[in-house]
């Protein structure tokens, strides 16, 4: 970076360190600084995530095991302060959308286009990369993606959920006239409704078992609800050629492949139990395409498109804010309050 703008930055910063499974404390530590490809971002809004919560509670996920102190938070938006050397596409005072994993770029997945299976990702706030809930991250400047003013700072951060959301219905090919179904209205389910009535869908169904949130689903895209606590989703008629799978709740997934049309197609989005079981001969006897998905690849240009044309409503998902003194809160405020959505962490506040 440039000797004007090394002198406008501060030499350290806040951030928010999980020491241990529920043990976050906010520690000053130096500000990055960028390499030659990378930007200096000023964070200015954090998207909490489940996976967020469960390291905070459990100390992993999987074979991610949290083994030194970690910065969480991977759902960002900020500022471009400094940028490296050889940076081209970016420059200070642009505002941007982060794409929060960077893959190595030569192995035989990042050259076939799907980076986000690269084995050599690194990935915001999965251990042993830190995230974002702190004041300053570096990024390569090619995941650094500009917004426009129209765009809020939370929205740009939930870019990120939104992108799962854009992924899942490319998955799934939802095109005009599908007609989609999308079990479990948190924010992964409500983008995901979303994204699939802007691709075209001709009927979205949002089942979950909380009232309120099927109320948003249904201002925000549901062409109709279901509260599956009240009626199972086997009695609800609703035959789709898609389901976007989005709550990771084993019997919930069962339940809703039953559904499933013949050459219907089936995404899982939502992260559950490692095994669940499957009505096999269904999915046999029907031709049904059942996928997965891992994160997203070349999303973002669609997701900010999206969100800045209001097609997709991102704002109307924060339902909490915090500052980086109460991330703890912030992971936690679903458990303890029926109505929250989204929370999110602004850095500076």
């Amino acid at each position: 970076m440039s000797r004007e703008e090394e002198t406008t930055i501060s030499e350290t910063m806040r951030a928010s360190v999980l020491r241990g499974i529920e043990d976050i404390v906010v520690e000053r530590r130096p500000v990055p600084q960028p390499g030659p490809y990378e930007v200096l971002i000023e964070v200015r809004a954090v998207g909490t995530c489940g996976s967020d919560t469960h390291y905070l509670e459990h100390g992993r996920i999987g074979e991610h095991v949290v083994e030194a102190p970690l910065v969480l938070g991977h759902e960002a938006s900020g500022v471009v302060v400094a940028r490296g050397a050889r940076v081209t596409r970016l420059e200070p005072g642009q505002r941007v959308s982060l794409e929060p994993g960077v893959p190595c770029f030569t192995c035989s997945q990042c050259r076939a286009g799907r980076y986000n299976l690269c084995p050599g990702m690194r990935f915001f706030a999965t251990p042993p990369v830190d995230g974002a809930f702190c004041e300053y991250v570096t990024l390569h400047e090619e995941f650094a993606h500009p917004v426009p003013e129209t765009l809020s700072d939370e929205a740009a951060a939930l870019c990120e959920p939104l992108s799962v959301g854009v992924w899942a219905c490319r998955k799934a090919r939802v095109g005009p006239a599908s007609r989609v179904l999308v079990t479990g209205a948190g924010p992964i389910g409500l983008v995901a409704a979303q994204t699939a009535r802007a691709f075209g869908a001709r009927e979205v169904l949002v089942s979950d078992v909380k009232p309120h949130r099927l109320e948003l689903a249904a201002e925000l895209a549901a062409t109709a609800t279901l509260d599956v606590g009240r009626t199972p989703l086997g009695q609800s008629g609703f035959e789709p050629d898609v389901l976007l799978e989005c709550s990771g709740f084993p019997p919930a997934i069962n339940e809703a492949v039953r559904t499933v049309s013949r050459a219907g197609r089936v995404v899982l989005v939502g992260m559950g139990g490692d095994e669940i079981p499957l009505p096999l001969s269904h999915v046999q006897s029907r031709e049904i395409e059942l996928t997965g998905t891992f994160r997203y690849a070349n999303t973002w240009p669609t997701a900010i498109d999206l969100a800045a044309s209001g097609t997709v409503d991102l704002d109307r998902l924060v339902t909490h804010r915090f500052g980086l003194e109460e991330v703890e809160r912030a992971l936690t405020v679903s458990a303890r309050e029926d109505t929250a959505v989204k929370a999110i962490v602004l850095p500076h506040e």
